[in-house]
């Protein structure tokens, strides 16, 4: 047998839905205005109803005051059905539509009545105020009911006082007004609760439309997810509104960008001053996989616009990677040259086995000689001008590599560098960058050198690398500089236009700069100072007098 289908119990409740609780609200929003406006509306109806019908009752019965004849005939004729003033009672009050027209003489004893069986008896009510020469309006029982009432005196030719005219509207009449009116006042309500129907219905949809039809709870799900990733992920996220100002930023981005919360709602700008970072992140610099410098930091910047006019800029630390590439340069020109040493070395070898065959010892003693003393001179010619050893490694390798592109690369004379470096890795991408940018330069030139200084002027260290390639033309010697900008095929493993920008932002960290002119005698000469590069130990007279000669010839 097949299990019984479980039972679908009915829930009531709230709907889900953004679109269905919205719509349900604004429905009984409009509902309850509509019923408040209406009660607020029939409320002081009645009021004025009746307050019209004492009004229309006071001006028949001032009507009937202001006839002449009628407080004559008052005067000099009995109470009588078939009297003057009964007639003319009730003449009015089938002209005005009254319920009845009283006229009675100062005792209170009517001379007319709609019930010609009540003319000759007193009156019902107190006449006293109209009596007195006070009109009176107000809501009272009678003989035939109640009614809207109005009562004036009546007075003779001398203007004496010689009765009052009590006039009643049926207030039957009143109410039958007020119910007659309400159909009409519920059918302008109803309608305008159709028109909030559809303008809810109108809202709502629109509403569903931008929200995906999704619940409250599913919104809120999404949102906490939202920052759990945003501040989960390792690449940095930005997103800026239609105005160009930054309105979200994750851990990473502030991390990278090196800025906290207070950029939030400031231009990026604003938050992180000109430069192309603020280019980029703007949009005023277009592409894909946008390289850019900040602080030591190589960052690939992608920007994507949004519907609302905004953007959202994703932020990839790529400094280790373009570290690791650079040294995976490094590691190529290394085996390239450690390859064509070894070409050359079986040459040699080869060369030094004919020579002892040929018994031609002394030759083959020199021949070595000669071998081993050109790589010694290179290494001890740098060891004895750079003091620190990772620099030093540095020169000597990439000499061997210059050696081997057919680049000589020399140490000038004036190089004195002790062992103090207060940053030796930041030297060492600086010298690093700027001397494989000049063998680039120089490289398939007749007669190419390149030539290194390294001196110091006081804590300061200043370095120059010399080349003679093309140079650098005046209006390009800025835009070297620039993260981005290269004149180079992009390596293998990334971009170009990295690494002079990384040099001019590490000198400028330690407050100095980095420049290019002409080399004396052709090419281009860079010069980097750094300032506080030396601790405050004091310089060892060997290395420090070399320098201070240095710096006299160059003044003189």
């Amino acid at each position: 047998m097949s299990p019984t289908p479980p039972v679908r119990r009915l829930r009531l409740g709230m709907p889900r839905r953004v679109f269905s609780q919205i719509l349900l609200m604004q429905l009984a929003i409009a509902a309850g205005v509509v019923v408040l406006a209406t009660g607020l509306f029939l409320a002081p109806l009645s009021d004025q109803l009746d307050d019209q019908a004492m009004r229309r009752a006071l001006a028949i019965a001032q009507t009937t005051a202001a006839v002449p004849q009628i407080a004559e005939d008052l005067q000099h004729t009995p109470p009588s059905v078939d009297g003057p003033v009964q007639q003319a009672a009730e003449r009015i009050r089938k002209a005005s539509g009254a319920e009845y027209v009283v006229v009675m003489d100062v005792r209170g004893t009517r001379w007319s009545h709609t019930e010609p069986q009540e003319v000759g008896g007193h009156v019902s009510t107190d006449p006293s105020d109209a009596l007195a020469g006070r009109d009176v309006m107000e809501i009272d029982n009678g003989t035939l009911g109640r009614s809207a009432r109005g009562k004036v005196p009546l007075r003779d030719g001398g203007d004496r006082i010689v009765g009052a005219v009590s006039v009643g509207i049926e207030y039957d009449s009143v109410r039958a007004r007020l119910i007659h009116a309400i159909p009409g006042l519920f059918a302008y309500a109803g309608g305008a609760l159709a028109v909030g129907a559809l303008a809810a219905w109108l809202i709502s949809r629109r509403v569903q439309r931008q929200t995906r039809d999704l619940a409250f709870s599913d919104i809120s799900a999404l949102l906490s997810e939202r920052e759990a990733m945003l501040h989960g992920i390792r690449e940095g996220v930005v997103a800026l509104d239609r105005a160009g100002r930054v309105r979200l930023l994750n851990d990473e981005a502030q991390r990278l960008l090196g800025i906290g919360d207070e950029a939030v709602g400031r231009s990026p700008d604003e938050a992180l001053g000109e430069g192309r970072t603020s280019d980029v992140l703007a949009g005023r610099v277009t592409g894909t996989d946008l390289v850019t410098v900040r602080g030591q930091r190589v960052l690939v910047v992608n920007r994507m616009p949004t519907d609302d006019g905004g953007a959202v800029a994703t932020l990839r630390d790529r400094t280790e990677l373009e570290q690791l590439g650079r040294e995976l340069d490094s590691t190529h020109g290394l085996i390239d040259a450690l390859r064509a040493q070894d070409h050359e070395h079986a040459n040699r070898m080869h060369t030094l086995l004919g020579l002892l065959e040929l018994e031609m010892y002394d030759d083959a003693v020199e021949f070595v000689g000669e071998v081993v003393g050109d790589h010694r001179a290179t290494a001890e010619q740098v060891t004895e001008k750079i003091g620190d050893p990772l620099l030093a490694a540095l020169l000597v390798g990439k000499a061997t590599v210059a050696a081997e592109r057919g680049v000589a690369l020399g140490i000038s004379e004036g190089t004195r560098l002790p062992d103090r470096l207060v940053d030796p890795r930041g030297l060492v991408t600086v010298v690093g960058n700027l001397v494989d940018n000049a063998l680039d330069a120089v490289a398939g030139t007749p007669h190419a050198r390149v030539e290194v200084e390294l001196r110091t002027e006081g804590r300061s260290a200043v370095l120059r690398v010399r080349d003679t390639g093309p140079g650098v033309p005046a209006e390009q010697r800025e835009l070297i500089f620039t993260e981005g900008w290269s004149t180079k095929k992009p390596p293998a493993h990334g971009k170009r236009g990295i690494g002079l920008s990384l040099v001019r932002r590490l000198a400028e960290r330690q407050g100095g700069g980095a420049s290019v002119s002409d080399a004396h005698g052709g090419g281009a000469e860079f010069t980097v100072v750094l300032p506080e590069a030396l601790t405050e130990a004091e310089l060892e007279p060997a290395l420090a007098a070399p320098a201070q000669s240095t710096a006299e010839k160059e003044t003189r």
